[in-house]
């Protein structure tokens, strides 16, 4: 049996006008007559002793654990999570990061949305899946295609907390979405969250965390590529001690006869 591995990350590049001030990413790009430079400050090494008359090329990057595809921990959301502190992202299990994926197809709902337990189980239902303990679950919404552009950071649809909570109930312990984040637009809930006064409103799905642990993917990409079903996901993260996130070049493997 053959396998296809899909990329369903996206790229670490400098990030113009079009991203937040806060959120963007930067790569200096060092290329190899930097690196023969370096060489020969290091080492006394000269053009004559390289091979290729050039030196080593080098990049350095300088965004947040947020700032591209990503798994958040539970210490993202909370201090605590189920009473207890928090796991780091140097701290989830690498067997939550690894296992059967589903992908869900929201497209359909409304920018501003949240997805009900209603709308995962009818999508759910479409696929002909049933969720079982240590699947990963992927939302996708089609905000990838809108990466590079303002509306990256501003377009839903997102997932409820009731929804988030029943994911969880369903043994599922790792869930992404292809959006800046998994909860519905964050300018529309503080809309709202000031306007009611509630204080259920503002990253309500983020919150779930405090009473159940689990972990996010945000900011995949090319979910479209995929089956709904029959793939394998693999998303692990960076060890960042203490971190919050971590970065992740996030794949399907997926089976073909």
């Amino acid at each position: 049996m053959a396998q296809k591995i899909v990329d369903l990350s996206l790229p670490i590049q400098n990030e113009g006008s079009w991203a937040p001030k806060w959120a963007r990413a930067k790569v200096k790009y060092q290329d190899h007559k930097f690196g023969r430079k370096a060489i020969r400050l290091l080492f006394g090494i000269k053009k004559k002793h390289l091979r290729t008359g050039l030196g080593w090329a080098t990049d350095v990057i300088s965004l947040s654990t947020h700032g591209a595809t990503h798994v958040d921990a539970p210490w993202h959301y909370a201090p605590t999570s189920e009473g207890k502190p928090a796991r780091t992202i140097d701290e989830v299990p690498l067997d939550w990061c690894h296992g059967p994926g589903v992908v869900l197809d929201i497209r359909h709902l409304d920018g501003n949305a949240a997805a009900t337990v209603d709308d995962v189980t009818s999508v759910l239902d479409k696929t002909g899946h049933r969720l079982q303990a240590g699947d990963i679950v992927l939302m996708r919404t089609g905000n990838d295609e809108h990466f590079g552009t303002r509306g990256y950071y501003s377009r839903g649809p997102g997932v409820s907390a009731v929804a988030t909570q029943w994911l969880i109930d369903k043994g599922v312990r790792m869930m992404g979405i292809d959006a800046r984040g998994w909860d519905s637009p964050l300018l529309e809930q503080a809309r709202v969250a000031k306007q009611t006064g509630r204080r259920d409103v503002f990253w309500a799905a983020h919150f779930v965390g405090v009473d159940r642990e689990y972990c996010q993917i945000e900011r995949l990409a090319n979910l479209g590529a995929l089956p709904s079903t029959g793939f394998t996901v693999s998303a692990f993260p960076l060890k960042i001690k203490g971190g919050s996130a971590g970065l992740s070049r996030v794949v399907a493997i997926v089976e073909s006869v």
